[in-house]
């Protein structure tokens, strides 16, 4: 009955290249973020004492001169936590404030809250703390040499990879490191804790997870959930970074707000968000590939180590996804993969764009140019010989059908568009013939799977209110960092009631209007939160049709909704006075709507099933100069054709592409993390932190959106996720960079590269391959 209701007529809204609902706001500086929101009376402004060692005991703590400071209503550490002391996402191990001894350099110890900020600082100054310094792991394979782990070892094994291995025709052995990333949003953490009346409290914080945020501050406060509301208009970026790192400001705001009775805002500055925060994992890969003449794959051992910090956070399910994208695009027969999770003394790591896949797929992608450069063949000839295939070729390593493969066809039109084969001879040909600028080029292909591994997390909930004068009040769980969530699924409820767009009001995702939310994260936000608001507007719509029905006399299958007018047969009423006459006729006009993704399962024991609804695919072109002399790099021309299904929103996911693409080239070439012999965080600012500018663009940079896109799924009007895939294009740039080195042999050897790519980096791998092609 629910599809006999919908329009006849095509998606009015759905489809269109719409800008971002708050670009007029954006632009004009008015729209609102936590810090610009309007401060109650007698706020309290929180700073924060961090520790200085990255293993230690603490001895005392001397707040007394702290305390006596001009301002300061309260000091506060792990004896003023109400109830339990962490704001750990899943496991525990993350204390709100240290507790006994600090596990990392930039741990949170105390916090100050006075009237003003300043008044804060200047009182975090005087607080004195004595260590009792302790031996400190900073690095994969202090943490492997002493066994120290997060979580246990995990394994992922199919078919039989040593005789495979053992069988094979050729046979190559490497290894790749890949540094971590930092998510650098715009909008720092920042929380606003207010108390109401009762016990309850009301907090606005910047996070992509309002009801975890909900939780872990009743936690830590000793309050049922529905004490507690969680309010999030927008964010101002995001990455993964906000998912469970905001959790802490939120708990030390909550607890402040609490003790003191008092609204209590804290907002991290730049260098303590970067010193204080998880970022992306770091990974170590050893691999062993067998391999055949034509450069199919035969079997793959690899082990892979991440560096996921002082505690588990979510290093758990974001190695899982490392394990499961191993492949990329490539059907492998016999393989064994196995996931180390190192702690060390470090900020624990957590979420980012790509949740572990991007790591693994640059591990294969190493692999296949490793493959082509032995057997002198061109790369791109190397990964479609190892594409996933038809029958006998479709089945991952973890047991998934792989039913929707396509990125053989964006290869094979991006191919042509991009003019490959004629530019790569043309770069070989020049490269030959010598000289200090070296260019490369290299096409790499990305399969994604969407999806939550944590199964639970793969549902949503909306809430839709239709007004007695037809505007439409939208609320639902996912929550807007920049990427265009929100107007997506405004578009859908437009269309649903065949209205024009401006008729939909969207509303900040509020844990008090939609309950019991999953992370806006996974790339899911648009497939879930789209389908509950398109279940709440249908049964709206249901119930209109009734009316309509019983208003013409006719049966309610006939009736249509279309450009803001409802027809019945051969009847015809506004949409607006439709809406008023259900209104005296005592029907609701209120829904809430619920979706979960079907299919999924998975065996985390067994590391098999079905995790992901689908996948997402792309492909990318990218060419590259290097400078031999000083190891710099610049990005001459890159061309990516990538399927996002039907899109939802053109124009949204056409910058979602050109985005995830260039914060990946940062990570691979010029962001570098760097930590001192003491474990402390030396890259805390944009000075020695550096991503990547409007000046790293290409001047030529062609993406498309590929026109034969379509979901096989029943995802929301056959689209498909856009947020984390693109990402991985990116790899192809550092694939084009190594091509580019490669030619300082002749092409006869591959370099030994480790990302990021930076000029320190580049420079030595062009000496060792220039000196070794010197010696043979």
């Amino acid at each position: 009955m629910l599809d006999q209701t919908r329009s006849i007529a095509k998606p009015a809204a759905v489809r269109r290249r719409l800008p971002h609902d708050s670009a007029d706001l954006h632009v004009s500086g008015e729209a609102l973020y936590v810090d610009d929101l309007p401060e109650p009376r007698d706020v309290l402004h929180i700073a924060l004492v961090k520790s200085e060692q990255a293993h230690a005991g603490i001895l005392t703590v001397d707040n007394s001169a702290a305390r006596s400071s001009p301002g300061v209503i309260a000091v506060l550490d792990e004896s003023s936590v109400p109830a339990i002391n962490d704001c750990s996402p899943t496991v525990g191990g993350d204390p709100v404030f240290v507790s006994g001894g600090v596990e990392f350099h930039g741990q949170i110890i105390v916090a100050v809250a006075a009237e003003t900020l300043q008044q804060a600082r200047d009182a975090c100054q005087q607080i004195r703390v004595q260590y009792d310094p302790l031996p400190a792991i900073l690095s994969v394979p202090d943490a492997i040499e002493r066994e120290s782990w997060v979580l246990p070892t995990t394994e992922m094994k199919r078919g039989d990879p040593e005789s495979a291995l053992a069988a094979a025709q050729h046979r190559i052995q490497g290894n790749l490191k890949v540094g971590g990333q930092d998510h650098f949003y715009l909008e720092g953490q920042v929380s606003m804790a207010v108390p109401t009346e009762a016990g309850t409290m009301q907090i606005f914080c910047s996070t992509q997870h309002p009801s975890e945020i909900q939780l872990l501050v009743s936690k830590v406060l000793g309050k049922k959930l529905s004490d507690i509301t969680v309010e999030v208009r927008r964010m101002g970026g995001g990455f993964g970074g906000k998912e469970t790192q905001a959790a802490q400001s939120a708990c030390i705001a909550a607890t402040t707000a609490h003790l003191t009775g008092r609204p209590a805002k804290l907002r991290l500055d730049r260098d303590s968000d970067m010193i204080a925060t998880g970022k992306r994992h770091s990974f170590e890969f050893d691999y062993d590939v067998g391999f055949s003449d034509t450069g199919r794959i035969k079997a793959l051992q690899v082990q892979m180590a991440s560096n996921c910090g002082y505690s588990a956070d979510l290093s758990g399910p974001i190695n899982d996804r490392a394990l499961l994208h191993i492949d990329n695009a490539y059907f492998l027969e016999h393989v064994f993969a196995k996931s180390y999770r190192c702690k060390t003394n470090t900020v624990s790591n957590t979420a980012f764009r790509g949740f572990g896949a991007p790591q693994a797929m640059m591990c294969i992608e190493r692999i296949m140019d490793e493959i082509a450069s032995n057997l002198k063949l061109d790369p791109l000839q190397v990964r479609r010989v190892n594409f996933y295939g038809g029958r006998g070729r479709n089945l991952t390593p973890y047991r998934m059908q792989v039913k929707d493969f396509v990125a053989d066809k964006l290869f094979s039109k991006l191919e042509a568009t991009s003019e490959y084969h004629k530019r790569r001879e043309q770069i070989r040909a020049e490269n030959l013939s010598g000289g200090n600028f070296r260019r490369g080029i290299a096409m790499t292909p990305v399969k994604f799977g969407i999806s939550f591994t944590m199964t639970h997390y793969n549902q949503a909930g909306a809430l839709v209110h239709l007004y007695t004068d037809g505007s439409i009040h939208l609320n639902h769980g996912g929550t807007e960092m920049g990427q265009g969530l929100f107007i997506k699924v405004a578009q859908v409820v437009a269309d649903e009631f065949s209205v024009p767009l401006e008729r939909v009001k969207i509303k900040a995702t509020d844990t008090s209007k939609v309950p019991n939310t999953s992370a806006t994260a996974a790339s899911s936000g648009s497939d879930i939160n789209g389908k509950a608001a398109q279940q709440a507007a249908r049964k709206i719509k249901m119930r209109l049709s009734k009316v309509a029905a019983m208003l013409f006399d006719v049966d309610e299958n006939f009736i249509t909704y279309e450009s803001g007018m409802v027809y019945a047969d051969s009847h015809a009423i506004s949409f607006d006075d439709l809406v008023a006459k259900a209104h005296r006729a005592r029907v609701s006009l209120s829904a809430t709507g619920h979706y979960k993704t079907p299919k999924i399962h998975w065996d985390r024991t067994t590391m098999t099933g079905r995790p992901f609804y689908y996948f997402g695919y792309g492909a990318a072109v990218s060419e590259v100069v290097i400078d031999c002399l000083t190891g710099e790099t610049r990005l001459l021309r890159v061309d990516i054709l990538h399927d996002v299904g039907r899109s939802l929103n053109p124009a949204v996911d056409l910058g979602q592409v050109e985005g995830g693409f260039v914060q990946g080239v940062g990570w691979l070439t010029s962001e570098e993390l760097w930590w001192d012999k003491s474990g402390a965080l030396r890259t805390h600012a944009p000075s020695t932190y550096k991503i990547p500018t409007s000046c790293d663009v290409p001047e030529e940079f062609n993406v498309h959106l590929w026109d034969g896109g379509y979901n096989p799924e029943k995802t929301i009007y056959r689209s498909k996720a856009v947020g984390e895939p693109p990402l991985m294009l990116s790899i192809s740039v550092f694939s084009a960079i190594s091509d580019a080195i490669s030619s300082c042999s002749d092409y006869r050897r591959w370099p030994q590269l480790d990302a990021p790519a930076t000029p320190e980096r580049v420079l030595c791998a062009v000496q060792q391959i220039t000196n070794e092609h010197s010696s043979s």
